[in-house]
């Protein structure tokens, strides 16, 4: 509920008790399980260790816990948590999609790096007819920063003389990678959405909406990321 820091403050002003004695001395060692903490006559209770919550994340959104321009941020979707999360990777203001939020450093950085070959799934849509020369050239390779960016998959899902939808699949994630990609073959991105992440989809979740991952969703994650047997 409250930084170390804060927490000292809290102690000082002679707010917390533990087992309905004002506590004195900041540092005081508590048993979390027998003993009973309060503040301001509040009782605190610890929170689940680890929590994963998925984000279907709206476009006009930026991906940050806080923002100083008093932006609209992706934090403001999430429910109200006695602890800190942060974001697996990042979503640009104008895309959308699935948005994995936790606390579970070591997973997160696994999801993220490109040896684990978690995947993510992107449906684009850009303006005008994309040709079948484009594609090619997005399947083998675009560079970018002095650097080849190949998709995993790249298909075709619709295209006519006002736009066309594409369907990437990439295991990297350096920044705004997709749009990049578009970018260099002169392409216009209109709509970016990630569909999945490291098998995580936003089936049945509507833009804005969150859920808890399922205790499989999370068991398996750790296993592939080799966190598990």
């Amino acid at each position: 509920m409250a930084s170390r820091r804060e927490a000292d403050r809290l102690v000082e002003e002679g707010r917390v008790k533990i087992n309905r004695r004002v506590v004195k001395r900041p540092g005081t060692l508590v048993d979390e399980i027998s003993d009973r903490v309060e503040v301001d006559g509040r009782p605190v209770n610890l929170p689940p260790s680890r929590i994963y919550l998925l984000l279907n994340k709206p476009s006009g959104y930026i991906v940050t816990m806080n923002d100083p321009q008093k932006r609209k941020t992706a934090a403001e979707l999430l429910p109200p948590l006695p602890l800190r999360l942060f974001p697996v990777g990042r979503l640009d203001r104008e895309s959308e999609g699935v948005l994995l939020f936790t606390n579970d450093g070591e997973l997160a950085n696994r999801l993220l790096h490109p040896r684990y070959g978690f995947k993510k799934i992107y449906e684009v849509k850009v303006k005008g007819y994309v040709t079948d020369q484009q594609i090619d050239k997005l399947k083998r390779g675009i560079f970018i920063d002095g650097r080849k960016t190949t998709p995993d998959k790249v298909g075709l899902i619709y295209r006519n003389r006002q736009f066309s939808y594409l369907r990437l699949e990439i295991h990297e994630g350096r920044k705004h990678e997709v749009r990049k990609m578009f970018y260099a073959l002169d392409l216009d991105v209109k709509k970016l959405k990630r569909v999945a992440m490291a098998g995580l989809t936003i089936k049945g979740l509507r833009p804005g909406f969150w859920r808890y991952l399922k205790k499989e969703e999370v068991i398996r994650l750790k296993k592939q990321a080799g966190l598990l047997d």
